[in-house]
């Protein structure tokens, strides 16, 4: 039983005047909401009253130039960091003071950008070691098992030590090993980072695929045309706060974002 208050409203701020929209959001059941988060190091200020929020089965974008703050914004939603101030909703009721290991178990998976793999062990045992956890009957694990493995093509790769596979078969391996949580939200830390185009195809076929199972899915990315192309919006951070919240269309039309982030030039 999580404690918490009933949904209420969460306001967005906005700190750059017409150009910036009003949002009111609710915390509420489907939804990841975050209200007003804010966090320093010492002096500097790098997030500040910043709130968005994502759906089960849409893909969400968290962007922003270098130094923003999206990164912290992401790591105080996963857990990783505290936030000095504001609140994280979960299906309605308040996660904020819970750790990471807590919001796995309610429903918030999270695949960072570093490999996560468990190198010493093969495919098969790197799903198996989730489930373990998750599911008592040994049966029931078994199926779970060969399910997830089929789901992501990695069944033929069951046996394969993890050291040994490609980059986009470690990724299949990765978020096979997430669901095998049973999570309601996935946060993915830059996806897109470090892979070849091949794999950039891949990774955004999984992307859909978590969507079509009723996955919230939030990105944060340096890569934006790839991410821009896959997400249903876009959170455009800067300077620690929301600048615009949109399409992707939105975001590239927006003459704040071009200007701070995308430049003139960018094109979709």
């Amino acid at each position: 039983m999580i404690d918490g208050d009933a949904p209420k409203p969460v306001k967005m701020d906005a700190a750059f005047g017409v150009s910036a929209p009003q949002f009111s959001l609710l915390a509420r059941d489907g939804f990841l909401t975050v209200e007003g988060l804010e966090k320093s190091f010492g002096a500097r200020k790098v997030v500040e009253h910043v709130s968005l929020e994502l759906m089960r089965g849409e893909a969400v974008g968290l962007l922003g130039p270098n130094g923003a703050g999206k990164t912290t914004v992401f790591y105080m939603i996963t857990g990783l960091l505290a936030p000095d101030a504001g609140h994280i909703y979960l299906d309605g009721h308040d996660v904020t003071g819970l750790p990471m290991y807590r919001r796995a178990r309610l429903g918030v998976g999270y695949l960072p950008q570093e490999a996560s793999i468990f190198r010493g062990l093969n495919v098969e045992d790197n799903v198996r070691a989730v489930l373990e956890v998750i599911e008592p009957d040994k049966a029931r694990r078994r199926r779970e098992l060969d399910s997830l493995l089929e789901e992501f093509n990695i069944a033929r790769l069951r046996r394969t030590p993890s050291i040994a596979l490609s980059g986009g078969e470690r990724r299949r391996c990765e978020i096979a090993r997430a669901l095998a949580g049973r999570p309601n939200y996935m946060l993915l830390d830059e996806p897109f980072a470090g892979i070849d185009p091949i794999a950039v195809g891949d990774i955004q076929e999984l992307v859909r695929h978590l969507k079509g199972r009723g996955i919230g899915v939030l990105i944060t990315d340096h890569n934006v045309r790839e991410t821009l192309g896959l997400i249903d919006r876009a959170y455009i951070i800067h300077a620690g706060r929301v600048l615009m919240e949109g399409s992707a269309d939105d975001v590239v039309a927006h003459p704040e974002v071009r200007r701070l982030y995308l430049g003139e030039d960018f094109r979709l």
